[in-house]
């Protein structure tokens, strides 16, 4: 009943949508486990950090084992991994330390969705057809799609039953990666290239190409996460809106808008230069941050927060696909490299937002303004692959 690659195109979109859950649906929760639990938001920020380095981990380490127990075994493992998250998220810390129960929680939910991240890109690149940059970016828009739903699901629910039933709708959500796990051991599963033939990972990091394409995944998620981590503080700022209405307006609308050029990216791939679309997005990343940061009026500045959702969204399943064609024998060590490059940059770019927000007078818009530098970097290096393209053709 499943024997169809469109089965495997549907397991592949449900898997992103898990992976938004993993790291979306938590955060929603903190103020929630500092009031119930009485756990110090000092702690609670740590589970942040404790997800973040669990996914490098298995961003790192995935190449070690994924290639010998298989994608389709790796990804029903990576969906369970999730399942038993939320599970033990509703659960644990009702029967003992909470703080120690959702540490646990963390780590199951942190490790499947690592797993998730390295492995669903290349089993859609493995999917026959001419159009792998189209996919690839279809694909990823489904993480976009995923953190709306999770964000307003979640408001609906807590509405109608209140807050105080949180732990049910955390079992709820282990639905959809069990029954998302259940369909990979159905579809058919593909390697985008055999195990024998595949680079090693000395080979891979002798290769200039295989460099700046890291650079170039470190810039990608750095470009996007700086603004959108940002994006709700900017809303509350410019326009005095509560929290919750600030989580709308600006995380929201640019995560939206991402999903938009996601899409309309897949539609127009086959007719347009993916090396110039990046480079064109990321010039066009670059003045939504100045916008954002300039405007005199705080309406347009939060047009240009969002508008930057809509310029990052091919940057990361851009240089995927990129990365993929110029080394097709790659195989999953550099998938892995490159989740775990952007997974660096995601980490690095909001930080130093932060740490230039915390030190100069002009505080965010100074921050911000610093983050530029990741797109003109993202500039600088999809140009010498253009031409090192052209002279070697």
């Amino acid at each position: 009943m499943f024997n169809s690659y469109r089965y495997t195109r549907i397991a592949c979109y449900a898997g992103y949508i898990t992976q938004a859950m993993v790291n979306v649906f938590m955060p929603l929760l903190f103020v929630r486990f500092n009031a119930q639990f009485g756990i110090s938001l000092q702690k609670i920020g740590l589970l942040v950090t404790v997800n973040f380095m669990m996914q490098l981990a298995v961003d790192l380490l995935s190449s070690l084992f994924v290639d010998k127990i298989g994608y389709r075994v790796s990804a029903v493992a990576a969906h369970a991994f999730c399942v038993a998250g939320f599970l033990l998220m509703s659960v644990l810390p009702f029967v003992m330390n909470p703080y120690a129960g959702l540490v646990i929680a963390i780590f199951f939910n942190a490790v499947g969705g690592g797993l998730i991240e390295v492995l669903i890109s290349p089993i859609i690149e493995a999917i026959p057809g001419d159009n792998k940059s189209s996919s690839m970016s279809l694909l990823h828009s489904f993480y976009c799609w995923g953190s709306l739903g999770v964000i307003l699901v979640s408001t609906l629910f807590f509405n109608l039953f209140t807050l105080d039933n949180w732990h049910v709708l955390t079992r709820l959500l282990a639905i959809v990666p069990l029954l998302n796990g259940l369909l990979f051991t159905q579809v058919p599963v593909e390697r985008t290239v055999e195990l024998h033939r595949a680079m090693k990972m000395g080979e891979l990091f002798r290769n200039r190409k295989f460099l700046i394409f890291l650079v170039l995944m470190f810039c990608a998620g750095a470009s996007e996460l700086s603004m959108s981590q940002w994006a709700s503080a900017f809303a509350e700022k410019g326009l005095n809106v509560s929290k919750t209405e600030g989580d709308l307006l600006g995380p929201c609308f640019f995560a939206a808008l991402m999903g938009i050029s996601r899409v309309l990216y897949s539609k127009i791939g086959r007719k347009v230069d993916l090396s110039k679309y990046i480079m064109l997005c990321a010039c066009a990343c670059i003045l939504t941050y100045l916008v954002a940061c300039l405007s005199p009026s705080p309406l347009i500045a939060l047009f240009g927060c969002a508008a930057c959702g809509f310029t990052v969204g091919v940057m990361w399943p851009g240089v995927f696909s990129e990365g993929s064609a110029a080394l097709p024998e790659g195989g999953t060590n550099m998938f892995a490299m490159y989740a775990l490059a952007g997974d660096l940059g995601c980490a690095s770019g909001p930080t130093l937002v932060g740490f230039v927000s915390d030190s100069a007078k002009s505080g965010l818009k100074a921050g911000l303004l610093t983050a530029i530098i990741f797109p003109a970097v993202m500039i600088a290096g999809t140009f010498i692959l253009m031409k090192t393209k052209k002279a070697s053709d």
